[in-house]
C-alpha cells in the first residue's frame, strides 16, 4: 500500500507583478513528496525551483491551485499558521548557510529551540548530540567564521534536525562547497534518509547532486516535464 504523500502540490501557479509586467514563476506545477523518499527537483536559472521549493515549504502561498500537507490545503493559510507548520514539519537548509556570526556553533543549532518549553539542559544535549551527528562536537564552542564552509554546512543541517521535522528541504546545499566537500554533504544528506527515515528534498542544477536521491524531477517554464525513479523513466500522465 501505497504511503499517502507529506506535500501534495495541485496544479499551482505563482505569479509575481514586476512594475508593469507579471512573471509566470509556476505555471501548473503538480508534485507529490511522499514520506521516507529522497527527491531532487533539477532546473535551469528561471524554471521555477526556488519557487517550487517555497511552495513545498510552505513558505508562499500559490496565486492558485492547492497545496496539501498531510491530507489538509494549507495554500490560503495565514503566514502565522504557516510558521507554526514549518516548525514542527520541516527543516531547512540553504546555500548560504544562514548562520549568526556572533553565535557559537552550538548556539546557532540552538536557534529553533529557543522558545521551546524545555529544560535548557535538555535543549543544549539535543544540540550537543546533532553537532556530533556531523561530526562536529570538538567545533561546538567555534563561531561560524572559525569554520570552514563546509562545516559551517554541517552546522546549519543540525540546526535543521533539531526540531525532529518530517522533512528536511535543501536548497543548492553545495553551491558554495568545493566538489569534494558538497560530496560529504551530499553523504551526510543520504545518511539523514536512510538511517534516521528522513524525507529529504534537494533543489539542484548539478546532476552529479541529483543523481544521490532515489526520484529526480525536471522542471521547465514553472512546471514538471519529466521524472525518474532510480533511473527508470515515470509517465506523468498526460501532465503538460
Amino acid at each position: 500500500m501505497k504511503k499517502e504523500p507529506i506535500i501534495r502540490i495541485e496544479d499551482v501557479w505563482k505569479i509575481y507583478q514586476m512594475g508593469h509586467t507579471k512573471v509566470n514563476a509556476l505555471q501548473g506545477l503538480n508534485l507529490d513528496v511522499r514520506p521516507g523518499e529522497f527527491l531532487a527537483v533539477m532546473g535551469k536559472s528561471g524554471s521555477g525551483k526556488s519557487t517550487s521549493l517555497n511552495m513545498i515549504g510552505a513558505l508562499d502561498i500559490p496565486t492558485r491551485g492547492k497545496i496539501f500537507l498531510d491530507g489538509k490545503d494549507i495554500s490560503k493559510l495565514e503566514e502565522s499558521d504557516l510558521a507554526q507548520i514549518r516548525g514542527k514539519k520541516i527543516g531547512f537548509i540553504f546555500q548560504q548557510f544562514n548562520l549568526i556570526h556572533s553565535l557559537s556553533a552550538l548556539e546557532n543549532v540552538m536557534l529553533p529551540i529557543t522558545f521551546a518549553n524545555l529544560p535548557e539542559e535538555e535543549k543544549i544535549k539535543k544540540a550537543k548530540d546533532l553537532l556530533k551527528l556531523v561530526e562536529l562536537e570538538e567545533r561546538m564552542n567555534h563561531k561560524p567564521n572559525e569554520l570552514s564552509g563546509g562545516q559551517q554546512q554541517r552546522v546549519a543541517i543540525a540546526r535543521a534536525l533539531i526540531n525532529d521535522p518530517e522533512m528536511i528541504l535543501a536548497d543548492e546545499p553545495t553551491g558554495n562547497l568545493d566538489l569534494k566537500t558538497g560530496d560529504k554533504i551530499m553523504l551526510l544528506l543520504k545518511n539523514l534518509h536512510r538511517h534516521e527515515n528522513k524525507t529529504i528534498v534537494v533543489v539542484t542544477h548539478d546532476e552529479d547532486i541529483a543523481h544521490v536521491a532515489e526520484r529526480i524531477c525536471y522542471l521547465e517554464d514553472g512546471k514538471i516535464k519529466k521524472c525518474y525513479t532510480n533511473g527508470k523513466y515515470i509517465n506523468l500522465g498526460g501532465q503538460k
